[in-house]
């Protein structure tokens, strides 16, 4: 039985000494209180805009409508865990499904804006060596 109760506790997922389901019944303002000194500054400072997203998404899931954003600076709130928030990276909409380890981050981090370089082979006289060849 000690391996079942294990397994139970795995399952669970629990932010700053919370299970999510407590998290999820505060309000937004109530949770900044857990989250770290920066983002619980963001939080208070604009707690209206982050809880009119939040009900946006709960209208949107009710709907099963996509939840498109450019608010890449909000912070990951307990309500939005479990939805899948297509996030603007400045070219496209890049779909984030956001977990519980997500909370106090901001959406942006997930929604990376630079991808990555792949270098091509130096061209025609930009090496010492073909610089020689070229004469």
């Amino acid at each position: 039985m000690a391996q079942d109760e294990q397994q139970v506790r795995k399952k669970e997922q629990i932010y700053r000494g919370k299970s999510l389901e407590e998290l999820k019944e505060l309000d937004v303002r109530e949770i900044a209180k857990f989250l770290p000194a920066r983002s619980r500054r963001s939080v208070m400072r604009n707690f209206d805009v982050i809880q009119k997203f939040v009900k946006r998404c709960e209208k949107r899931t009710s709907r099963n409508k996509k939840i498109k954003t450019h608010l890449r600076d909000i912070v990951i709130v307990p309500r939005l865990v479990g939805l899948t928030i297509a996030v603007h990276n400045g070219k496209a909409f890049q779909e984030v499904p956001i977990t519980v380890e997500m909370i106090g981050h901001r959406l942006g981090e997930f929604a990376l804006s630079r991808g990555k370089v792949n270098h091509g082979s130096a061209g025609l006289g930009a090496t010492k060596s073909s610089r020689a060849q070229k004469k």
